[in-house]
C-alpha cells in the first residue's frame, strides 16, 4: 500500500505525480549546467576560494546526479521507462560510477519495509543516534578522501569478484549499492574516467582528477552521509509514515551545497514514491494544510538533524 494515501485522496495525488519531460531535462541540464559553470568559475577567476567553491559544488551536484538517478530508479524523472532508463543510466548514474538497475532492485526493497527489520538501509540507520565525536569522525573521513578511497577500492574489489555475473539482485544485496555505487564498473568506470580526461582537456591536464576526482572523493561522501543521515538517522522504528523517516527544511545556502533537488522533502518521497521530486513541496504543503504538520517529523535545518543524530557526549548505555 502507498503510504499516503491514509493521508491524500486519489484526486489529490494524481496532479502530483504527473511526469514532466521538460522538467526532467530541465534537471538534468542544471546539474550538469551548474558543473560546468563551477569549473568555468575557477577559469575565470583562478584562486584558492574559488578553486575551493568548483570542488564543493561540483560534489554537491554530483550528489545531484545520484539523486536524479534516484528519480529515474522510480521512474519519475521522464514519462516514459525507456528514457528514465537511459538518461538515469548514462547522465546520471554511471557518470558517478552508480548502477541504475541494481540500485532500482535494493531502493524500492527499502520502500516496501522502511524502517523495520527488513528495510536494506537500516545498517545505515540504526547506528544513529551516535556521539558527536563519533559524527565528527564520519565526517573527517569523508572530508578527507578516506572515506571515498575506501569505497572505490571496495567497488573494484567487488567487480572483480562479480566479472561475468550479471545478476543485478546480488549486486543490489552489497554494501556498496546502497550509496549509489556500481558493481558492474566495467560499464561505470569508462564513463567516469572519461568525463575526468574530458574536463582536462577543456583546461589543464590535472583539472579531470581536482574537478572531478576531488570532489567524489570528498564533498561527495560528505553530503552522501549528511543525506542518509537527515533522512532516517535517529527516527521512529516502525511502520508510521509520519515519523520513521525525516523531512528537513533547507534554505537556499543548503540547497545549493547540501540538499540538491528537493531532497529533502524525504518523507513526502516515502508518502507516494513516484511522486516527481519537484512536486514535492507541493506535497509538503498539501499535508501541513491537512493539519498534519505536528505529527509529521521535521527538522527546521540540516544541522539541526544532524544534532537531533549525534548526542552531546556518548549515548546513554541501556539498562
Amino acid at each position: 500500500m502507498t503510504p499516503g494515501k491514509a493521508y491524500l485522496t486519489s484526486d489529490e495525488i494524481r496532479p502530483l505525480a504527473q511526469r514532466s519531460n521538460l522538467m526532467g531535462a530541465w534537471l538534468v541540464a542544471h546539474c550538469w549546467g551548474t558543473i560546468m559553470l563551477a569549473i568555468s568559475l575557477f577559469a575565470l577567476w583562478p584562486n584558492p576560494v574559488t578553486f575551493l567553491l568548483a570542488v564543493i559544488l561540483i560534489g554537491s551536484r554530483q550528489l545531484g546526479l545520484a539523486i536524479l538517478m534516484h528519480e529515474a530508479a522510480h521512474n519519475a524523472l521522464f514519462k516514459s521507462r525507456k528514457l528514465n532508463d537511459w538518461v538515469g543510466e548514462w547522465l546520471c548514474g554511471w557518470p558517478i560510477m552508480a548502477d541504475l538497475h541494481a540500485y532500482r532492485h535494493y531502493h524500492l526493497t527499502h520502500h516496501r519495509f522502511t524502517q523495520t527489520d527488513k528495510d536494506p538501509d537500516l545498517v545505515l540507520s540504526e547506528k544513529f543516534p551516535t556521539s558527536h565525536a563519533s559524527m565528527r569522525r564520519k565526517f573527517l573521513r569523508d572530508l578527507t578522501g578516506q572515506t571515498g578511497v575506501k569505497q572505490l577500492l571496495g567497488q573494484i574489489m567487488m567487480f572483480i569478484r562479480l566479472a561475468g555475473d550479471d545478476d543485478a539482485i546480488d549486486a543490489a544485496k552489497s554494501k556498496s549499492a546502497q550509496a549509489f555505487k556500481s558493481n558492474m564498473l566495467g560499464r561505470a568506470f569508462p564513463v567516469f574516467i572519461g568525463i575526468a580526461v574530458a574536463i582536462g582537456l577543456i583546461g589543464d591536464w590535472w583539472w579531470g582528477l581536482t574537478f572531478w576526482l576531488l570532489p567524489y572523493l570528498t564533498w561527495f561522501q560528505f553530503v552522501l552521509r549528511v543525506r542518509n543521515i537527515a533522512e532516517h538517522g535517529a527516527v521512529e522504528r516502525s511502520e508510521n509514515p509520519l515519523q520513521n523517516v525525516r523531512t528537513t527544511h533547507a534554505g537556499p545556502v543548503a540547497r545549493a551545497l547540501v540538499a540538491p533537488y528537493y531532497v529533502n522533502y524525504h518523507l513526502e518521497h516515502h508518502m507516494v514514491m513516484h511522486v516527481p521530486c519537484w512536486q514535492l513541496p507541493k506535497m509538503h504543503a498539501l499535508l501541513i494544510d491537512k493539519g498534519l504538520g505536528d505529527r509529521m517529523r521535521t527538522a527546521p535545518s540540516y544541522r539541526a538533524a544532524m544534532m537531533e543524530a549525534g548526542w552531546r557526549s556518548a549515548p546513554p548505555k541501556s539498562v
